[in-house]
């Protein structure tokens, strides 16, 4: 480890970028200045601010029904905010599940945004009641940008991420009428949703309060969006980002998401011809997410659609056929990620099965394990985890069948919530 400051910039040099391992001509030369602004910033965009102290408490909760267990946690950990969200839905109908991560950046509305709405969405799409779970899927990701636009879409997300409160923000769609040249075509106030749960009336007094955030193109926050819609024997994977999802067969883990990295091909590729380009691994220098919901500033080109922008929240889709090797399957952020890999997880989750009953307790000593001793590096992000148990399932720990549910999972046989979040 760097002893000193002039050790510990070289040794960052080389970290982030093969370009500053080349030595400044001069000690105090305008590239040396400049290299070192670069990695600062660099750090401040890969880290975030931390705390003093990590905020431990976890936030927890467990489920299930007739064919799953779950069970979920989330952390705070090290970073200032909590920008994770999460949602699960073991009957998002009478023979479907859905559970799903979100991690934040820059804020965590975008987040909770989808937390909110994405499963809302995948189950109204026409292809949904058809069986065509990967289409209702991969429309609903891309419906949450659309959703996210407009003076509702700015309202919303004003309300998630602690801006404004439902009141005002209520009053707010009152009180402000129409200014010219404000109602143009990143206007959406969600017209087919409104029309149908409220009439024709409400639609029309909505569509004349057009506020002074009609023009709003959509958040500069983002967030990755993984999701694993469970249906008989299907399950459909659909991912954005750099959260991971990740079967347990037989002791096997299998990566059913890929991470969206801006030096993969077919990322670079979409990247570069949509006017982008990538720097620092980096997408125009900022992002390193090829991926996200959100992140209206890399999708901006009116030439383009949705699927061909910088960054886009067209997901990856994975489907497969579950069988009775298949024992669970892990949906995290990249906080855990950062520190395990898909196998050693997998592991550590299977070992835990052999003594430990309650799958949210499972998902707090992944935490614990997880966690570093200080700030920066590994170790440190936001931590959220979903642990789903097929019931049916041939499980090396205990069955699901000798796992008598707790009082608190009984109460929650019956419901579906997304549970409490630390934010």
């Amino acid at each position: 480890m760097p002893k000193n400051r002039k050790q510990q910039t070289e040794s960052d040099r080389q970290i982030y970028h093969p370009i500053f391992q080349i030595k400044s001509p001069k000690k105090n030369s305008h590239h040396s200045l400049l290299t070192d602004l670069i990695i600062s910033l660099l750090k401040v965009k890969k880290m975030g601010v931390y705390l003093s102290t990590p905020k431990t408490e976890k936030f927890s909760e467990d489920g299930q029904n007739e064919n799953v267990r779950y069970g979920l946690s989330s952390m705070q950990g090290w970073r200032a905010t909590m920008e994770d969200a999460h949602a699960a839905y073991p009957d998002l109908d009478s023979s479907t599940s859905f559970f799903g991560v979100y991690d934040g950046h820059g804020g965590k509305a975008v987040a909770k945004f989808c937390a909110k709405y994405l499963h809302q969405q995948v189950l109204k799409h026409e292809a949904y009641s058809a069986g065509d779970l990967v289409t209702s899927a991969q429309k609903a990701f891309l419906r949450m940008d659309e959703m996210m636009r407009g003076q509702r879409g700015w309202r919303e997300l004003a309300i998630l991420g602690d801006k404004m409160d439902k009141f005002s923000g209520m009053i707010e769609g009152f009180i402000w009428s129409p200014k010219g040249g404000e109602a143009n075509d990143h206007f959406d106030d969600w017209t087919s949703e409104e029309y149908k749960q409220h009439g024709f009336l409400r639609y029309l007094i909505n569509r004349l309060l057009i506020g002074p955030h009609s023009d709003f193109h959509g958040p500069t926050s983002g967030s990755t969006a993984c999701v694993a819609i469970i249906r008989d024997k299907q399950l459909v994977v659909a991912n954005a980002g750099d959260s991971r999802c990740v079967l347990s067969r037989k002791g096997q883990a299998l990566n059913l998401s890929k991470d969206h990295k801006p030096d993969l091909e077919v990322e670079k590729d979409r990247i570069l011809k949509a006017g982008g380009f990538i720097q620092v691994g980096r997408v125009n220098g900022s992002l390193n997410l090829a991926r996200a919901i959100g992140d209206v500033e890399f999708k901006l080109n009116k030439s383009l659609p949705a699927e061909k922008q910088i960054v886009t929240a067209n997901p990856d889709i994975s489907t497969i056929e579950l069988c009775d090797d298949d024992e669970f399957l892990v949906i995290a952020c990249d906080g855990i990620w950062d520190c395990l890999s898909s196998q050693e997880l997998v592991d550590f989750v299977r070992d835990q099965l052999t003594n430990e009953t309650k799958l949210s307790v499972i998902c707090e000593k992944v935490f614990d394990r997880c966690l570093a001793p200080s700030a920066g590096g590994e170790g440190c992000d936001n931590m959220t985890m979903i642990l789903v148990q097929f019931k049916n399932a041939s499980n090396n720990g205990p069955s699901a069948a000798e796992q008598p549910p707790s009082s608190d999972q009984q109460s929650k046989l019956a419901s579906s919530s997304t549970g409490t979040e630390s934010n």
